[in-house]
């Protein structure tokens, strides 16, 4: 496998941090697939990603947003007094994980829910009123901006 190294362009570059990061991102693949995830879209500017956390508890797990980074975590509590048994064959997985997720400008967690082993989060992207596209009439007289209307 081929691998390139970046950080000569670190050197000669500003502002271009968050590209090269998620070149470097990019170039390695992810070490494990667990847990399987979905990231599916709910309506025009709606998404649900959702994982499949079965055996783990909403306190057992943590979402946090930070810049344009999802990051969902969860590990299992060792419970005070509960008997260890011998497992002959385990098959679902109950390690502790971390899965990261990279979100568009303007892409917000709003919510998210555990239901049947399934953790639901839902994202909106709400583009700032100064970005979204207005019309500009061209007339003779005094400037006037009209708002453009939503298709």
């Amino acid at each position: 496998m081929r691998t390139f190294d970046l950080s000569p362009l670190y050197r000669s570059t500003v502002g271009f941090d968050r590209l090269f990061s998620m070149l470097d991102q990019a170039a390695g693949a992810e070490p494990t697939s667990y847990p399987p995830y979905n990231i599916e879209r709910t309506g025009e500017n709606a998404y649900r990603i959702t994982v499949a956390v079965a055996g783990f508890a909403d306190n057992e797990l943590t979402i946090e947003a930070r810049e344009n980074t999802l990051t969902i975590r969860g590990s299992k509590a060792a419970v005070e007094g509960e008997t260890k048994n011998d497992v002959l064959y385990q098959g679902i997985a109950a390690r502790a994980f971390e899965r990261r997720f990279q979100l568009a400008d303007h892409v917000q967690a709003v919510g998210a829910k555990l239901e049947n082993g399934l953790l639901h989060v839902d994202l909106v992207r709400e583009i700032p009123e100064a970005q979204k596209p207005r019309q500009i009439p061209i007339g003779g007289g005094k400037p006037q901006v009209v708002e453009a209307k939503a298709a």
